[in-house]
């Protein structure tokens, strides 16, 4: 797996991710503002056999980072890609000074939620009627990065769970 910085070239590659992953997506033109003109947006993408098949954002201020989006292509979703790409977001927001990670995922992302909690992060409250095309909550959930986060606080979380 490669892990890079996104740039406007993968543009239209995102989109179509977007398109085929949330009933919301984002447009073309968001991304080429968060690329452009947002100083603290950072971008990353995920590439396997050299094509792109998922992404992710996140805006770095201070020392938190805020997951704008994340999301794998949906032929390669329930193969750890995810878990992956949100462990590489994780490592790159704490090289940048970011001690703590935060995100909004629908109250009804079951299988997002269950993730995320592997990942470390947990529940700290709810943004009503958060998403603009059904009106539906976003739970709130933090996670604490440490002093170094490393593949262990994964491991550790997921063991709590009973899931290793």
């Amino acid at each position: 797996m490669i892990y890079r910085l996104m740039n406007l070239n993968d543009v239209p590659t995102i989109v179509d991710i977007e398109r085929e992953v949330f009933t919301a997506p984002w447009s073309e033109e968001a991304f080429r503002n968060e690329l452009t003109h947002n100083l603290f947006a950072k971008y990353m993408v995920m590439e396997h056999e050299e094509a792109v098949i998922g992404y992710g954002g996140m805006w770095l201020i201070i020392d938190e980072a805020h997951v704008t989006n994340i999301a794998i292509r949906e032929p390669y979703q329930g193969r750890g890609y995810g878990r992956s790409l949100l462990r590489e977001m994780m490592k790159t927001a704490r090289f940048l000074g970011a001690r703590r990670m935060t995100l909004e995922v629908r109250v009804t992302n079951e299988r997002a939620q269950s993730l995320y909690r592997k990942m470390g992060f947990a529940p700290s409250g709810v943004r009503p009627n958060y998403y603009s095309d059904n009106l539906e909550d976003a739970l709130i959930m933090w996670a604490e990065l440490g002093p170094e986060y490393t593949e262990e606080t994964e491991t550790a979380s997921a063991a709590e769970e009973g899931e290793t």
